[in-house]
């Protein structure tokens, strides 16, 4: 039996993060990495993948879970779980390219999950981290930050984090008011995020 409730392989669980350059997956893998530490695995990897190094062009980054040392560092091929930052990164860089079946997409969009077009041989997740993150006040130069919001979608669709461990993270990482506002907004994006799971 599988240490992970979302689907993985040889105990392992590969994420691929798909954002635009200034969105922050590089920094979500990592929060996403910690969050999994502090929850007890003992293997935790996350690591950036550059194209073209510049602001809006298409990124990805990685991470790797299990509960034993990890000695694979290699990009992510075959996903388990995909986390798209962008909904329009869906089409134009093909997010779901090598995803397991049954393994779980998670989009930053307010459509319902099946109005995505994602195919049904996937679990679904979408959640809308940028109105949350507006409404909630995280803004870094008038640009929305919602990567950390993101990580509440995650939890709710995969259970490969608990938001006490998310919430630790971030006050590990930021000042006591940028952390708490980050995590109201994971919160509240936990909370409104729409499921479909393929069994």
């Amino acid at each position: 039996m599988s240490y992970f409730a979302t689907p993985a392989r040889d105990g392992i669980c590969e994420i691929r993060w798909h954002g635009r350059g200034g969105q922050g997956a590089i920094t979500s893998a990592r929060y996403l990495a910690q969050a999994a530490f502090l929850g007890g695995l003992r293997g935790v990897t996350s690591a950036p993948s550059f194209g073209a190094e510049r602001r809006g062009a298409p990124v990805t980054a990685s991470t790797r879970l299990s509960p034993e040392p990890l000695r694979t560092f290699s990009q992510i091929e075959h996903p388990d779980v995909v986390v798209v930052l962008d909904e329009t990164l869906l089409e134009c860089a093909d997010a779901t390219n090598g995803l397991r079946e049954k393994g779980w997409v998670v989009v930053n969009s307010p459509r319902e999950p099946d109005e995505l077009g994602i195919p049904d041989i996937y679990s679904a997740a979408t959640a809308d981290a940028t109105q949350v993150c507006r409404e909630v006040g995280v803004v870094v130069a008038g640009v929305v930050m919602f990567n950390t919001a993101m990580l509440g979608a995650v939890a709710r669709a995969t259970g490969l984090l608990t938001l006490d461990n998310l919430k630790t993270t971030l006050d590990m990482r930021y000042p006591p008011q940028i952390a708490d506002k980050n995590f109201e907004a994971a919160r509240i994006t936990y909370e409104k995020t729409k499921l479909i799971e393929r069994s």
